[in-house]
């Protein structure tokens, strides 16, 4: 018996860690005492020296000092101050009204202001609570299908976890060991896609079934001009100035600065963009120059101010003025100033927001420190080892590895949050795909879109319960189940597709600095010593040093 648990110890270790889990211990002290436990056990058994748990201490220190660990409270507390600060309710309210005259008009919205709030706040629960409390209701007034409204506002929500700044990137930069920003960098356009094919599905229902997707009737929308006209040319035109000022910006910026990356053109130049439309909206409501219809100048006024804050967050990560942790910084002071701006800023408000962002940053800080008590003891039992072997010999070779850890992330995610997930799995699946030559980039990203899908699942799906807490009534938990499994199954589609085309996530080359140096001596043949006389005159010997970038 003795042989045998010596033999298997690593499986055995993570067998027990999973029934741990399976029972419904805490996490974090789930993690510890099972590191801690199977410790002693191999100490006994001789497979490891007492020596090794002392190195806890140092660990547990490195994770105080990760200054990238700091972005998660600031993003944290930036979206709920957000959210509370009725951003939120302002743009489903403005986004409605403007798609309120098409078949899906307000699902396209909540899809909308989904990832807008995704971009903004990196919070899944402010996410679904808000659209929950606010726009369910009006679906459901309106005659929206039940399952499909409950499905959009559960999977518009977590966007958050996907559309940087997401704390589930975060995460997956700190564990992967790479920088947070170009996870960022390589997460936006997935993000992106994923609301197009969210979008898309509504699409397809309004085609097929459009009794599911009406649009608002004419008496519920008021923001109408006096003659009765709604006022979207306006803002298509405004719009079209915008987007054109953004052109010929970023033509003269790139001519006059060459060397200029073109993701920090294109931000500046979205940047003049976005400030000109807002200049001019509000000249034309303290001047009463009569340019702009009420609703384009209603939309300019709820739809700028997020899109600036995302423009200092994410916008000063991706030019490399600041790092991740100071862009949340900003962020989080900026949605202070807009929740001031708007006149709702108050004490309470800032403590439920401090309040909220405690617990969450405690919540992963025990977690993050129970989960290096485990990999401490695994890999001291050459559990690493293990996992690799486990992994390496799959049949398929990188594909295989591919769909055999993104399958297994699958089904964990019906019982596990993220955050274990990310915690537990991924420090020990990141270094074999590195040995396979996977970029972890690419690889990051790509389990970030598969963990998605934790918040999804039936039934233990958490943006479904935050749903199910802020329903009405007349909403069954079995309309919401039904209602997030065409969502689950696009953002299986996702993963399939960044598999299938890795293009998709945008990872920058990068150039290998090890330069092969060669080192040559030319020196004369040897024809003898010459005479002493001679050998004064003689050239000292001429050093070559070539290398292979000489070369080319």
């Amino acid at each position: 018996m003795e042989a045998f648990i010596i033999a298997n110890i690593a499986p055995i270790m993570f067998g027990a860690l999973v029934v741990f889990l399976l029972s419904g211990f805490p996490v974090a002290f789930s993690l510890a005492a099972n590191g801690l436990f199977f410790g002693l056990v191999g100490i006994e058994l001789g497979l490891l020296k007492p020596e090794l748990l002392q190195a806890l201490p140092n660990r547990i220190y490195g994770i105080m000092a990760n200054d990238t660990l700091l972005a998660i409270p600031f993003f944290t507390f930036m979206g709920l101050i957000l959210e509370r600060s009725g951003m939120a309710e302002d743009l489903l309210d403005t986004i409605g009204q403007l798609f309120g005259p098409i078949r899906g008009g307000v699902a396209y919205a909540v899809i909308f202001v989904g990832a807008l709030l995704a971009a903004t706040t990196g919070v899944v629960a402010a996410s679904v609570i808000s659209m929950g409390l606010i726009s369910l209701p009006v679906m459901l007034r309106y005659g929206y299908d039940r399952k499909l409204a409950s499905g959009v506002i559960a999977a518009s929500g977590t966007l958050a976890q996907i559309i940087p700044p997401s704390l589930v990137l975060i995460v997956m930069a700190d564990q992967l060991g790479r920088s947070v920003g170009d996870m960022y960098k390589a997460a936006f356009v997935p993000g992106l896609l994923l609301t197009a094919m969210y979008a898309g599905y509504v699409l397809a229902v309004s085609i097929f079934r459009p009794a599911y997707v009406p649009a608002l009737p004419p008496e519920a929308r008021n923001l109408r001009e006096p003659n009765g006209k709604s006022g979207v040319v306006s803002l298509l035109v405004l719009a079209a100035g915008s987007v054109a000022a953004a052109y010929l910006f970023a033509h003269f910026y790139a001519a006059a600065h060459p060397n200029t990356a073109a993701d920090e053109v294109g931000i500046f130049a979205g940047a003049v963009g976005i400030l000109g439309a807002y200049a001019l909206a509000l000249a034309n409501r303290y001047l009463k120059l009569g340019l702009l219809s009420r609703m384009a100048e209603k939309v300019v006024f709820v739809l700028i101010p997020p899109l600036a804050l995302i423009f200092l967050v994410l916008g000063t990560i991706f030019i490399g003025l600041a790092t991740p942790t100071e862009g949340g910084g900003m962020g989080a002071m900026g949605a202070i100033i807009l929740a001031i701006a708007n006149r709702r800023l108050s004490w309470s408000l800032l403590v439920q927001a401090m309040n909220s962002t405690t617990r969450l940053s405690c919540f992963v800080i025990f977690i993050l420190i129970g989960s290096t008590v485990f990999a401490l003891v695994f890999r001291g039992v050459n559990g690493d080892l293990w996992v690799e072997h486990l992994l390496s010999s799959l049949p398929g070779g990188t594909t295989g590895f591919l769909i055999v850890v993104n399958i297994m992330f699958f089904l964990l995610a019906f019982f596990l949050d993220f955050f274990e997930l990310a915690f537990i799995l991924v420090p020990l699946v990141g270094p074999v795909a590195d040995k396979l030559g996977i970029d972890l980039i690419w690889f990051g990203v790509l389990l970030g879109v598969n963990m998605q899908t934790s918040f999804m699942h039936p039934p233990f799906g958490f943006a479904l319960f935050y749903l199910r807490s802020v329903a009405p009534k007349e909403v069954k938990t079995s309309d919401i189940y039904w209602g997030a499994i065409p969502f689950v199954c696009i953002q299986v589609l996702m993963v399939a597709l960044i598999i299938a085309f890795p293009n998709l996530v945008s990872v920058e080359k990068k150039t290998d600095m090890k330069e092969q140096i060669e080192l040559k001596i030319d020196a004369p043949p040897d024809y003898g010593t010459p005479p002493p006389e001679e050998k004064k005159d003689e050239e000292a010997p001429q050093l070559n040093f070539s290398s292979d970038v000489d070369k080319k």
